[in-house]
């Protein structure tokens, strides 16, 4: 099996899956880095397919930008029109999370999760 790129999201703050956040992937060469792509996370706060598989999967440097702020808002806006009593929230402490990895061997799969909160995040290797 070729080697791949995946992620997911949760989200520590609802105990549930971060449906909806835009996720950016940027190959790394020294300067900003070339944008690779961009994908939203399903229900289940995953993508529907690999950010990179098989040959597009090389060694080197990159970056995963998670837009959490813009996530947390509309998490706000959804729990105020169902009820709830939350204002949306202006600036956000975290509004952009960067995730900065390399990968080595392009045969191995490479798994970035993300669990996040409004205040923290944490990630890891997973498989």
């Amino acid at each position: 099996m070729s080697g791949r790129l995946t992620t997911h999201v949760l989200d520590t703050s609802r105990g549930v899956p971060a449906a909806g956040m835009v996720i950016q992937l940027r190959k790394l060469d020294g300067g900003a880095g070339e944008l690779l792509r961009e994908a939203v996370t399903n229900s289940d706060g995953r993508l529907d397919a690999p950010l990179l598989s098989g040959a597009e999967l090389a060694s080197g440097s990159y970056e995963l930008l998670f837009m959490a702020g813009d996530y947390f808002r509309a998490a706000a806006r959804e729990s105020a029109g169902a009820g709830g009593a939350a204002a949306e929230p202006g600036v956000l402490f975290l509004e952009q999370i960067p995730i900065r990895f390399s990968i080595v061997d392009t045969a191995e799969h490479y798994h970035v999760p993300l669990i996040v909160a409004p205040g923290g995040y944490s990630t890891y290797r997973g498989s």
